[in-house]
């Protein structure tokens, strides 16, 4: 299991610093109010992990380490878009069109709705950050 967490979290971690890198590239050399960096990076992480699933389907190529290495660690770290999309695939392959809809339906509302609660409910929140200007610029020990 050892090894398993550490091809993963080794996959992961390379997967992240090239999402930062490759988005960053993409943000510096091509600037647009597109989110060109996050898009090129999802779309790119789609083509690897369907490369990935492609050559372990049909050939031995790639071993269950280097699947996971590749697909679980480096894909999740450089984009979970790319694990949606292949899902929706097997969903898709599967005929199952019922829950592809409501996968993608489902995914894309409530998680653009989590964000935006997300954002409401740090509306409400008072951070200790804040809390310390507050009493800093009221010179009050407590805010209650």
């Amino acid at each position: 299991m050892i090894k398993t967490l550490l091809l993963i979290g080794s996959g992961g971690f390379l997967g992240s610093i090239s999402r930062f890198l490759a988005s960053r590239f993409m943000q510096n050399n091509f600037p647009s109010a597109f989110p060109i960096g996050t898009f090129v990076v999802n779309i790119t992480g789609c083509l690897i992990i369907g490369l990935i699933y492609g050559f372990s389907e049909r050939s031995s190529l790639l071993t269950p380490g280097w699947k996971m290495f590749l697909a679980i660690g480096f894909c999740g770290g450089f984009t979970t878009f790319s694990t949606f999309a292949n899902e929706n695939l097997a969903l898709l392959r599967d005929g199952d069109f019922f829950h592809f809809m409501l996968y993608t339906g489902l995914s894309v509302f409530l998680g653009i709705a989590a964000t935006f609660s997300g954002v409401l409910i740090k509306g409400f929140v008072i951070t200790q950050e804040e809390t310390t200007v507050i009493m800093h610029k009221t010179g009050k020990r407590d805010i209650n």
